[in-house]
């Protein structure tokens, strides 16, 4: 069982180069924030996410993939990346 430390850590740094914060809310809830770190405009926000589904690495990278996912279809997240980067 990985501890509350490493989960934030390995869902902090599976978003970048976009910056991830991550709390803890009563009764062992998660919420996620990713943003763009240098305008500070918040791409994602995830709240209610249960601790208990994230017990080992496997679990935390299915939600890393899975918010991920909820990212790109996030139109103006995409376009924006897409603009920043230079891609069409």
């Amino acid at each position: 069982m990985l501890s509350l430390f490493q989960v934030r850590q390995l869902i902090e740094l599976g978003f970048a180069p976009l910056a991830c914060d991550s709390s803890v809310q009563p009764g062992h809830l998660l919420t996620v924030k990713v943003y763009e770190p240098d305008s500070g405009r918040v791409d994602l926000i995830v709240t209610g996410i249960a601790l208990h589904r994230l017990a080992n690495r496997e679990a935390v990278q299915a939600l890393i993939d899975e918010l991920r996912d909820e990212l790109s279809g996030n139109t103006f997240a995409g376009q924006q990346r897409q603009a920043d980067t230079g891609l069409t």
